[in-house]
Order: structure tokens, then C-alpha cells, then sequence
């Protein structure tokens, strides 16, 4: 049997990378990730101990004057993402990001076409958007930067922009939460595409989604140009079905289960065993809460009231819904704040537990005690119910709970 190809990823940083994640499933090959500094890439090309490779910020460029031959595409782009060494040993590279922004577009049906394309950012992606953009027939393009003609403060030049696509790095972990413009400044939105996909959507694609504007982020574009990557790394195409099942696989493994109820529907106790069963990390938001309060739930409501609790609540989802791959159970009222219910959004898939009011525990839970099962209902069903993806009824047997809780997670996409 001929040994697998070595192959991996250079650049600095890479301990957030989903690249071999991503490889793994897309081809037969070992794929190694491989940090280092600027003087040392030189060496490590020369030395020449691997067959393909991907190239990641901040090498694309660095990496151009030790290739022997550079494809149209980079060459136009003037960077590197990936790099085949041939039976010569000679290292041919290529920009297979080109590809996977067009198939990302595509996926999501976002036409460039006789469009007026803002491109915020000026770095390496946001030449390769530049260079689709054109070969695609935009009619404008524009590339917004810190310092240039067209910057931050003149955007309202700008403001009859038809396509918004971000290429910086405002709004990815482990900065959620930010935006790089405000999308009211641009009326005549017709979609955004934001390079990140970490969190799954940023503070942008959640702007555009509650405007009803058609949004994507990066993780459609991560793996299309893995697929292509790996199509040069093995010379075996990569149809479409097979990227769309790597690109719902590591979408799924990533995103965090969140669950949402009436207090004492019984959250606690179905996330605990659904961590135990998916190998994830379970987090519960009322302990997050007490940890960071240092002392219980009902002495906050006590001594502070419920806003301050609130406070605490919010601050602790915000921390969570920054990781990924966790089983979360929140709190029975933190679907109230509008805040909360965009971070739920933010990197996960909610699921909402439904018991009868009449079993619904109440011990130790302020709210419950001086508040009817009917009187939270009512006030929250809204709230619950637009938030969740799903529902399962709770059973008295948490087996039988966790049965349903599992068939709503296959069937997730």
C-alpha cells in the first residue's frame, strides 16, 4: 500500500484552524498543521518534506519567490493558498480561495452581475473578491479601507451599493459582537457576504438577517476551496454532494446545542446526559451565573433584583456563545432580552424542552415561586417559540427525553 501523502497547513496563527477538520473528510491524506515565523518558511518550502500544502495569513505572499510556477489566478491575485510540489520537485501554487468565494456565491444564489460590489477591507481576500467580482461583471466595484479614497468616513458615497462583502476581520472570534458598518447606510442592499466563519454568524450576517437581506458567511467558501485544494492535492475531483456533506458536517459539529424551557422543564438534566452522549462539553448558564456572581441565584434576586441578575445572565451567555461544540441549558427566562435571543442566533441550534406546566419544579427558583406556571407561560411562549429551531416534548424518563432530543440533533443540517 503506497503511504498516504503528507500534506498540511503553514501560517501563524493556526490554533483555531478547522482545516484539518475539514481535510479529513474530504480526502485519504495525512493533512498536519504547521505554525511558524516568516524566516522560517523559506526553509521548510526548500526542504521540500511534504507533497501539497495549504498557505494561510499572514504567508500568501510571503511564499510566492520560492514557487517555480504560479497559476492565472494567483498570479492576477498576486497570492499563494496552496502549493502541490510535482514528481520534479518543483512547487507549483495556485488560489484556490477564488474558487471557493465563487461557489460560495453561488451556493447561496447572490448573482454579481451588472451589481455594484462594496468590499470592505484591502487585504489579500479582499483581492481575490476583487477578481471575482470582475470576472463575474459587476458594474462597480469599490473597495472600502481604513486610510484610502474610499473609506469609513465617506461611505456615503457608497450608500447605492447593491452586493456588501466583508473581507476584515470585525466581528470574528474572539471579537463577536462587532460590525464594521452599519447596514441602514446602505438602502439598496440586495445581499452581504462575510468572509468569517467564526462564530457561524457574525454581528453583520445577524444585521442583514433581521433586515431580511439574503446573508452568507465564510464557512461555504472555507470548504469549497478545501474541495478544490484537495482535488489538486490528490488529482481525484470533489463532486458536490461531497462538499456539501463536509460543509453540514463541520457546521454541525461546531454549532453549540442550546437548550431554552420553562423553569424546571428539566434543561439541566437533558443537557448533562446529551454532552455525555455527543462527547461535547455541557455548560449550564445558571451555574456560569453563580461562578461569576459568587453567590446563589435566588441572594442576587434577594439583594440585587432581577435586572442585575439579568446583567449576569446576559454576560455569561455572551462568554458561552463565543465557543463552540458545547451543550448549553440557559436559564428558564433568558429568552426575554432581545440581546440574548440575537446570541443564541450567534453559534447555535436552540431546541426548546416543553412540559406540562403542572410538573414544572419550582425549588430555588425565584420567579417561580411568586409567579404561576400560566402567568411565565404566557408571558414567554412568544419568546420561546420564535427562538427555537425545534421542540421536544419531556418525558418523566430522561432516557426517553434524550431519545427525542437526539432524533431532533440527526435531523439537523
Amino acid at each position: 500500500m503506497a503511504p498516504k501523502k503528507k500534506t498540511g497547513l503553514i501560517g501563524n496563527p493556526l490554533g483555531h484552524s478547522y482545516s484539518p477538520e475539514i481535510h479529513a473528510l474530504l480526502g485519504d491524506y495525512r493533512y498536519d498543521l504547521f505554525p511558524m515565523e516568516e524566516d522560517e518558511v523559506g526553509p521548510f518550502l526548500k526542504k521540500g518534506d511534504f507533497d501539497a500544502l495549504n498557505v494561510t495569513i499572514p504567508y500568501k505572499k510571503t511564499v510566492l519567490p520560492f514557487l517555480d510556477r504560479i497559476s492565472e489566478e494567483a498570479r492576477r491575485i498576486g497570492s499563494v493558498n496552496t502549493i502541490v510540489k510535482q514528481a520534479n520537485g518543483a512547487l507549483w501554487g495556485y488560489n484556490t480561495d477564488y474558487d471557493g468565494f465563487s461557489r460560495m456565491l453561488a451556493r447561496r444564489g447572490i448573482g454579481l452581475s451588472g451589481k455594484k460590489v462594496v468590499i470592505l477591507g484591502s487585504g489579500g481576500a479582499s483581492v481575490t473578491v476583487r477578481a471575482v467580482a470582475g470576472d463575474s461583471g459587476a458594474r462597480e466595484i469599490a473597495v472600502i479601507s481604513r486610510s484610502g479614497e474610499d473609506n469609513y468616513s465617506n461611505l456615503e458615497k457608497h450608500a447605492d451599493a447593491e452586493i456588501l462583502v466583508n473581507t476584515t476581520p470585525v466581528g470574528m472570534y474572539p471579537h463577536n459582537g462587532a460590525s464594521p458598518v452599519d447596514l441602514d447606510r446602505f438602502p439598496k442592499l440586495e445581499a452581504v457576504a462575510d468572509l468569517i466563519y467564526n462564530p457561524a454568524r457574525t454581528a453583520l450576517i445577524l444585521d442583514a438577517e433581521d433586515r431580511g437581506i439574503p446573508a452568507v458567511s465564510g464557512l461555504s467558501m472555507l470548504v469549497f476551496q478545501a474541495a478544490r485544494a484537495s482535488e489538486l492535492f490528490t488529482g481525484i475531483p470533489v463532486d458536490d454532494a461531497r462538499a456539501e456533506a463536509v460543509l453540514s458536517a463541520v457546521g454541525k459539529a461546531k454549532r453549540n446545542i442550546l437548550l431554552i424551557g420553562m423553569p424546571g422543564s428539566g434543561k439541566s438534566t437533558l443537557g448533562t446526559l446529551l454532552a455525555e452522549k455527543l462527547g461535547r462539553r455541557f455548560a449550564d448558564l445558571d451555574a456560569e451565573i453563580v461562578k461569576a456572581a459568587g453567590r446563589p441565584i435566588p441572594a442576587i434576586f434577594a439583594e440585587d433584583g432581577e435586572t442585575v441578575f439579568r446583567d449576569y445572565e446576559t454576560a455569561a451567555l455572551r462568554e458561552l456563545s463565543k465557543q463552540s461544540s458545547l451543550v448549553v441549558a440557559t436559564g428558564g427566562g433568558a429568552v426575554i432580552r432581545e440581546e440574548n435571543r440575537r446570541l443564541f442566533r450567534e453559534n447555535s441550534s436552540v431546541l426548546l424542552l416543553r412540559r406540562p406546566l403542572s410538573a414544572l419544579a419550582k425549588d430555588g427558583r425565584p420567579l417561580s415561586a411568586a409567579h404561576t406556571a400560566e402567568e411565565l407561560w404566557t408571558a414567554r411562549r412568544e419568546f420561546y417559540e420564535s427562538a427555537a429551531e425545534g421542540s421536544v416534548e419531556v418525558s418523566d424518563d430522561p432516557a426517553e427525553t434524550l431519545s427525542r432530543a437526539l432524533a431532533w440533533w440527526a435531523a439537523q443540517s
